[in-house]
């Protein structure tokens, strides 16, 4: 885990470094401070040597300013090396994501992604600012402390070695139970992102169905949980104060009890208790800060271990060693495939059964079927969105894990029922096809889109605004916007599934039309609940269940598959009774 995170450093190494380097100077001036006061008081001023009292002066003042200077440089050395290590780990993470698999992104889930790169990074920026300066400084200033403190008085300083272990012993018990409090809590926090987001994704839905006081209380249960939990964890931290003062008060009586009766028998001067006094303080100061390191560790080890989960997912999807670049054509073909997700595989159930389906390059297809038949996790074969258990999928006579996956996905362009469009203009969500595309390019295919008609209409046309996720838009602009995007992209596979579910019948059958005169020769794949859109495809699939229930023209099935029958029939009453 630590080399994993510790690749995140790069170009904040000498930062990394000089920021320990100057504490330990800091800390040097520190320690030498009470023994030069030491020797002012029993050579200067305890004998009346003014002149040494001003030389011993002028050398404390000296290493004063040397402390604080070499403070100041360390503050900030650690607070670039820390800030620029958080920005390494956002942005590999951030990386990381955009490489996964559907089966990974399935894995974390949107909201615990969020809190990992939100709240998780945020406490490993603060514990690493704290490694690189109070982790040094505190077992520094302890050690020098303890040299300096055996070189005064050699009996005296046995008190630390009674105190010490005690201080250990208390420090370890109270973090062994309170990490697995803090790891538990984090995730939580993913639970309370998820009802966050949720929230605020359907707040329309929520004040239509005036559901906001059960939103409020979901939202107080899972704030509840995790101050519930935080609560246990810090009530075992708590205890880490009143340790630390037991032993620091403690060790400071016994230091002053023996050290007044060695100053009776002249074994000890006043000069060398102060300083023996001072360096408990910095001895015992430098255990307390050592404490709230462990602390601060054992909250952004529960981090650390969620970020390493994400940089070091592997995902399988992987292009093979020597990909294919180019796409022969628009053919498809599935041989045999089965296929199951996750979830399913552990029940024993696959969403495909053996599936077996021929498509010529240029074909418009169509799919039927029920809720749950596995028309998207047909259709999400063939950009590989995910791999088949079994089975083959293949485009241009090529098995689809034998492309470069990039090459593939730019050639197979995927319009969903749930569209995303992005905060920006018209003109940069349709960029999204093609970044290079020219004004006429994108008005052409926002025409076959029959999307150039209502863009017109707004004030500022192609330059209008859309708001984050499109909320300024209808869900039937939503999806022309997307079906033009996807053709600007000039794809060899063209799939829409069921996004034209928003739109009017005869706007559905204008983009329809516009397909087969302009793009002729582009696969069309059109999954859809009604069959006006696509009885004209020159072929049929029926799913059932996962598997192929029946394939043919309109006429066909209409003569042959009864689940066809009973859809198409079904809407024809629908059509004629309205």
């Amino acid at each position: 885990m630590l080399k994993k995170l510790a690749k995140c450093i790069r170009e904040y190494k000498l930062q990394t470094v000089l920021a320990p380097l100057t504490i330990m100077m800091e800390v040097v001036m520190e320690t030498i401070i009470p023994f030069i006061m030491a020797k002012l008081i029993d050579n200067g001023i305890n004998k009346g040597d003014m002149s040494y009292v001003a030389y011993s002066c002028l050398i404390l003042v000296g290493c004063c300013g040397l402390s604080m200077a070499f403070g100041s440089l360390s503050a900030r050395f650690a607070a670039v090396a820390s800030a620029g290590f958080a920005k390494n780990v956002r942005h590999d993470m951030f990386h990381k994501i955009q490489e996964f698999s559907f089966r990974s992104i399935d894995k974390f889930s949107t909201s615990s992604l969020v809190t990992r790169l939100t709240t998780d990074v945020s406490n490993l920026q603060n514990s690493f600012q704290m490694v690189i300066r109070i982790a040094f400084r505190s077992p520094a200033i302890f050690l020098f402390s303890l040299i300096m403190a055996f070189t005064v008085n050699k009996n005296l300083s046995l008190i630390f070695l009674f105190a010490i272990p005690v201080l250990a012993v208390g420090l370890w018990l109270i973090m062994s139970h309170a990490h697995p409090i803090f790891k538990r809590t984090f995730k939580k926090y993913d639970k309370l992102n998820n009802v966050v987001q949720e929230n605020l994704r359907g707040v329309r839905v929520v004040k239509s169905f005036v559901r906001a006081d059960y939103e409020k209380q979901k939202f107080e249960s899972a704030s509840g949980d995790i101050y519930n939990d935080f609560v246990k964890a810090e009530r075992l931290i708590a205890f880490n104060s009143p340790l630390m003062q037991t032993c620091m008060y403690t060790s400071m009586l016994l230091i002053a009890w023996f050290g007044a009766k060695l100053i009776v028998g002249s074994s000890l001067t006043e000069g060398q208790l102060m300083s023996m006094i001072t360096y408990s303080m910095q001895v015992l100061s430098s255990l307390m800060m050592l404490s709230m390191i462990f602390v601060m560790l054992t909250i952004s080890r529960a981090s650390a271990e969620r970020i390493c989960e994400v940089l070091s997912e592997e995902t399988d999807l992987k292009n093979p060693e020597n990909p294919v670049f180019e796409i022969a054509d628009g053919s498809i073909e599935f041989k045999n495939v089965v296929f199951s997700y996750g979830r399913a595989e552990e029940k024993g159930g696959d969403c495909l059964k053996g599936i077996s389906v021929k498509i010529s390059s240029g074909e418009t297809v169509g799919i039927i079927g029920s809720t749950g038949s596995a028309k998207s996790t047909f259709i999400s074969l063939i950009p590989r969105l995910y791999d088949v258990n079994s089975g083959a999928v293949f485009v241009g006579g090529r098995d689809v894990r034998e492309y470069d996956m990039q090459a593939l996905r730019n050639q197979v362009a995927v319009v969903l029922q749930k569209n995303e469009l992005f905060s920006g203009t018209i003109k940069e969500n349709l960029r999204w096809g093609n970044e290079n595309a020219t004004d006429d390019e994108l008005i052409h295919a926002c025409k076959l889109a029959q999307a150039d008609e209502f863009v017109t209409q707004f004030p500022d046309g192609y330059d209008t605004l859309i708001e984050q996720s499109g909320t300024n838009v209808s869900g039937g602009q939503k999806q022309r916007l997307c079906i033009a995007r996807a053709l600007l992209k000039k794809p060899k596979i063209l799939i829409l599934d069921d996004s034209t579910s928003a739109v009017d019948t005869k706007t559905d059958m204008l983009i329809r039309k516009a397909f087969s005169e302009e793009i002729p020769d582009t696969t069309k794949l059109i999954i859809a609940q009604r069959i006006s859109s696509v009885e004209q495809a020159d072929k049929i699939i029926v799913l059932d269940d996962g598997k192929i229930n029946g394939v043919g023209t309109h006429k066909e099935l209409l003569e042959n598959n009864e689940i066809y029958k009973e859809v198409y029939f079904s809407q024809q009453k629908g059509v004629m009774s309205e």
